[in-house]
C-alpha cells in the first residue's frame, strides 16, 4: 500500500461470511458514537483475487486506494474506524493485504450454518442477477462446470462466488486469519447465537472493539430476503452506458446511497421457501467434517448448532 489518498486505513474489519448477519452488525456498529463506518458497505478493496477486472466486477470491487481511503476521511481522530466486506473471509489474499495495510487491525468474522448460508447466498445472487439458475440444486450441480469456466451467467459479478461448496469451507478461511492476525485478534460470532440474543452478541463485540459496551441501539431485522419487482428494469439499470453517466452526474458523496435505495424501490420482501429437507440433510452430511473442524477450532460442538 502506498499510504496515499488522504484518509486513514480502518483499524477493524468485518470480513464475512456472506448472509451471516454482517449487515446487521455493520448497521448497528455505525450507530455507536465511538465508531465510524462509511456509508458504503462492502467496498471489497482487499480481495483482489475475486475481482476479474471486467466491467461487472467494477460494480462490486473498489480498485482505487485513493477512493478507498477517502471513505474514512470523515472519521474523527477519537473514533474506532472499520468497514465490512463479506468476501474478505473467502478470499485467499485479503487477510495478508489487510495486515500489510493495517498491521494492528482486529477482525470480526460471522459464521452461520454453512448449508443455510449457501442457500441464502444463492437466493441473494439470483436477486442480484449474478446467478441465472433459480433452483438451488441446479446451481450446485453446475459448480464443476463453472470452475472450468462454463455455464457462467452473463451478468455474474464475482464468478468465484458461484462455487457454493467452497464458500462453505469455513475452517481454512478462519485459520488464515488466525495465522496472520493471531486468534486473540479475531472474534468469531456464530449467527445462531447472534439471532437468539443480539444484544449480548452486540455488547461482546463492543467490548472486543474497546468502546463503551453500554450503548444499545434499537435492534431490527435488516437485509431480509427480497425479490425483484422488474427484472427487465434491473437489467437496463446495469448497462455500462447508464452506469458511466450516473458516475459522472451523481456526486461521490451520494453514490453509496443510490444502490440500496434502488434495491428498496425495485424489490419487495419475500420469505424464501425452506430448503428441501433431503437436500439439506445430504449437504449437512457432506459438510460434516468442516462443521466438526470449525467447532474444534472454537472449542464447541457445532454439530448440535448446525444440523
Amino acid at each position: 500500500m502506498s499510504g496515499g489518498g488522504g484518509g486513514r486505513m480502518p483499524d477493524f474489519f468485518i470480513v464475512g461470511a456472506p448472509r451471516c448477519g454482517t449487515t446487521f452488525m455493520y448497521e448497528y456498529l455505525r450507530c455507536h458514537p465511538q465508531i465510524f463506518m462509511p456509508e458504503r458497505k462492502e467496498p471489497e478493496f482487499f480481495c483482489s483475487d475475486l475481482d476479474s477486472g471486467n466491467y461487472m466486477d467494477s460494480l462490486s470491487f473498489m480498485r482505487s486506494e485513493e477512493e478507498y481511503r477517502a471513505l474514512f476521511r470523515p472519521a474523527r481522530p477519537d473514533q474506532r474506524v472499520g468497514e465490512a466486506s463479506t468476501w474478505y473471509l473467502y478470499s485467499t489474499v485479503a487477510a495478508r493485504r489487510i495486515r500489510e495495510a493495517s498491521p494492528d487491525a482486529i477482525i470480526i468474522a460471522m459464521l452461520r450454518d454453512p448449508v443455510e448460508m449457501i442457500y441464502s447466498l444463492h437466493g441473494r445472487r439470483v436477486f442480484s442477477r449474478s446467478e441465472d439458475l433459480t433452483r438451488f440444486s441446479d446451481a450446485l450441480d453446475a459448480e464443476e462446470d463453472r470452475q472450468q469456466g462454463r455455464r457462467i451467467p452473463p451478468r455474474a459479478r464475482n464468478v468465484k462466488a458461484l462455487f457454493y461448496r467452497q464458500i462453505a469451507r469455513y475452517p481454512e478461511q478462519v485459520q488464515r486469519y488466525f495465522d496472520i492476525f493471531g486468534p486473540d485478534r479475531v472474534k468469531v460470532i456464530i449467527f445462531e447465537d447472534f439471532r437468539r440474543d443480539p444484544a449480548a452478541s452486540y455488547r461482546s463485540t463492543l467490548e472486543f472493539l474497546g468502546v463503551d459496551p453500554e450503548f444499545q441501539p434499537d435492534f431490527q431485522v435488516v437485509n431480509a430476503a427480497r425479490t425483484r419487482r422488474s427484472d427487465r428494469l434491473q437489467s437496463a439499470l446495469l448497462s455500462p452506458t447508464l452506469i458511466r453517466v450516473a458516475r459522472r452526474v451523481i456526486p461521490a458523496v451520494v453514490r453509496p446511497r443510490v444502490g440500496p435505495l434502488w434495491d428498496l424501490i425495485n424489490s419487495r420482501e419475500e420469505k424464501r421457501p425452506p430448503l428441501d429437507p433431503a437436500l439439506s440433510a445430504r449437504l449437512h452430511e457432506e459438510l460434516r467434517p468442516q462443521i466438526v473442524q470449525m467447532g474444534q477450532m472454537l472449542g464447541r460442538d457445532l454439530t448440535e448448532v448446525w444440523r
